[in-house]
């Protein structure tokens, strides 16, 4: 219906969200929601200069393009708006790109009123994955879900086209409330006729968790606790397809609709999250904010956050004083500084900034109670050094030791048992263990938990896993099937077929994936019908996603695993195509063509890729392995000779060349 259908019965929470960030995270470009200075201004990066300019109306940058030549583009949606903007333009085959060079929207007193770039690398190839221009950084995948209503991506894989389309561009009402036209007509009706029928009032979900509860404080220990437990997670997950990090598996999500339906979040892992939870790549806020003890004592997303408006509840510590008593907290015997410092300040401790996109700096949402003694055992960040900065971080877990009196705690526990598992200490495995296993753990600890124990093929992991496999938390599910992918076939085949008819579509494909090269093997009917609903999920989730390579490639592979050869050759075949760099496309495709006695057309496919990227060491390497195959030993040298260089004497690609030259007649 699109978010102006609501405005006549909701005028206030509609006036609320008109002002919002949601309502501007994607706008058509005009005079009044373009915030950038396209005033024919350049501006110089990396020796290329970009000018922004105006024609009319309509409003264009000159910059450098996947050609490497400067191209005029014109500018048809605007990104965002706070404290940054970008800017998308339209390429061929449907797709819209965002361009990496953004108006930073704070004032020029705080640095802003300037352009500035998303990239700092020297300008890349047109075959480059991380080009401005290419695959990798495509709005039809990477940003739409999120920055339109109702979007359905509609990819065409023979054609390598979309037909993206959505209501309305922003976080419109039924981005939050689903589909409108039902509850519009049911608004229309008598009101003796409403009070009737449809007691749902024709909404697809009622966000309705936070609806008559009170906080209180427990007298027992001062904290506050809930009226009525939250037993659900509806409005979290309403929220979550947008602030989590996550592989999104199938069109048709709709808010009220289970998350692991339709959408694979992403874990406590390393390279994503600091060993204690702390984000560390641009993770936004949902695997942050289940790990917390907000989240645990049944806080949710609008119990700080107003949704229409997006404005905090309160201003500054004053959202934080709506639960926790300011008697208690609000007090330097609780925060250890001056009150009117920015020491004070609840967010500045327990929800520490950190920076991406250049400017953007981001909350941390675990909640977490600053804990400098674990940079000193562990390395990882606290937040006493965003203003102790020139002061050890020995000093502060000092100082906090001093004042409290005693050591901090918090609500991670798992921190150093996933450290030390990073580490790779003798028993990691068995510390990774006892969190997966301990009920007082998060659930997004116990997942994260079991992922890191994938492929150990421990038999108490198994049997862990095996457990969870029952669990209630649909994630720790999830994860738990990884944690079996690595047993014995026997084992993973009887382990892993209940999970076939799991209730949610990530846990099932998972599943599937993990008994692809067993699937003859099931011998229970039902259990057989299971894994092809399966599998057929799975399938579909990779199609839905073919316009990346790693998903092509992961068809590709249950392809082989099946027997059905030439269907994973047309995936890998497609896939290296179109992502050159995608190294597992390319081998995997030269060496099922080796495989099949075809190791002219393998080495073919290889030099393809070469010729677009012939950077890529790997490339080189594996064109050598194949020039030895053919008895070609001095061009297979002169290829590894190539990868060694490129890749500046890497181990694995010295040890081809050192086996290739001692094959030579020469050495011999």
């Amino acid at each position: 219906m699109g978010s102006a259908s609501c405005m006549g019965c909701h005028r206030e929470a509609y006036d609320g969200w008109r002002g919002s960030q949601h309502a501007a995270a994607m706008q058509p470009a005009n005079e009044s929601t373009v915030l950038g200075d396209f005033r024919d201004q350049a501006f110089t990066e990396d020796g290329t200069t970009s000018r922004f300019f105006r024609r009319g109306e309509r409003f264009f940058v000159n910059t450098i393009g996947p050609d490497g030549a400067l191209h005029d583009y014109e500018v048809v949606y605007t990104f965002g708006v706070h404290p940054l903007q970008q800017y998308l333009v339209p390429f061929p085959g449907g797709r819209l790109q965002p361009l990496p060079l953004a108006w930073d929207t704070r004032p020029a007193a705080q640095g802003g009123a300037r352009w500035f770039t998303l990239d700092h690398v020297a300008p890349l190839g047109a075959e480059d994955d991380g080009h401005w221009s290419g695959r990798g950084l495509n709005w039809n995948y990477m940003c739409a879900d999120c920055h339109a209503t109702a979007v359905r991506k509609r990819y065409a894989a023979d054609r390598d086209t979309f037909a993206t389309a959505f209501v309305e561009p922003g976080v419109g009402c039924e981005s939050c409330h689903g589909p409108g036209a039902a509850h519009v007509a049911w608004g229309k009706w008598p009101a003796w006729l409403r009070a009737t029928l449809r007691r749902d009032k024709g909404l697809a979900v009622r966000l309705r968790e936070r609806a008559g509860v009170q906080w209180r404080v427990d007298p027992r220990n001062g904290l506050p606790v809930r009226s009525v437990a939250r037993r659900t997670s509806v409005e979290i997950e309403t929220c979550a397809p947008c602030h989590a990090r996550r592989v999104h598996m199938a069109d048709g999500w709709v808010a009220g609709k289970a998350l692991l339906d339709y959408y694979d979040p992403e874990v406590l892992v390393p390279g994503l999250y600091f060993a204690d939870g702390q984000q560390r790549d641009e993770v936004y806020d949902h695997g942050s904010f289940l790990q917390s003890r907000m989240f645990a004592a049944g806080v949710t997303c609008a119990d700080c956050h107003e949704p229409h408006s997006q404005k905090l509840r309160a201003p500054g510590r004053q959202v934080c004083l709506q639960c926790h008593a300011a008697a208690r907290y609000d007090t330097t015997a609780h925060h250890g500084h001056a009150r009117s410092g920015e020491g004070s300040d609840c967010a500045a401790c327990h929800m520490p900034v950190t920076t991406y996109l250049e400017i953007d700096g981001r909350h941390d949402h675990s909640i977490r109670i600053p804990r400098p003694d674990r940079t000193v055992a562990l390395g990882v960040p606290n937040a006493c050094a965003t203003c102790h900065a020139d002061k050890p971080a020995t000093w502060a877990a000092s100082a906090v030791a001093n004042w409290r009196g005693r050591g901090a705690t918090g609500n991670q526990p798992f921190a150093e048992s996933f450290a030390a598992a990073e580490r790779g200490v003798v028993d990691g495995v068995a510390r990774l263990l006892a969190v997966a296993n301990d009920q007082g753990e998060s659930a997004v600890a116990r997942a994260s938990a079991f992922a890191r124990l994938a492929n150990t093929g421990d038999s108490a992991v198994l049997v862990a896993a095996a457990r969870a496999l029952r669990d209630r938390e649909p994630l720790v599910r999830r994860w738990a099937v990884e944690a079996i992918g690595g047993a014995p076939d026997g084992l993973r085949l009887q382990l892993l077929t209940p999970a076939l008819s799991d209730s949610v579509r990530a846990v099932r494909q998972r599943a599937a994936w993990h008994l692809a090269r067993l699937a003859g093997r099931i011998a229970d009917a039902p259990a057989r019908r299971a894994f092809e609903r399966a599998a057929a999920e799975f399938v579909a989730s990779q199609r839905y996603n073919a316009d990346r390579a790693d998903h092509r490639v992961a068809l590709g592979v249950f392809f082989l695993a099946r027997g059905d050869t030439s269907s994973a050759l047309a995936e890998f075949g497609a896939a290296a195509r179109q992502w050159p760099r995608q190294l597992d496309a390319v081998l995997n495709l030269a060496g099922v063509l080796s495989l099949q006695g075809r190791e002219r057309d393998g080495e073919a496919a290889l030099r393809d890729a070469i010729a677009r990227v012939p950077d890529v060491p790997g490339l080189h390497d594996a064109l050598a392995q194949s020039l030895a195959r053919q008895q070609r030993l001095a061009e297979a040298i002169a290829e590894s000779e190539r990868a060694v260089q490129l890749s500046d004497g890497e181990a694995a690609f010295r040890r081809t060349l050192d086996a290739l030259r001692r094959a030579t007649p020469q050495h011999r």
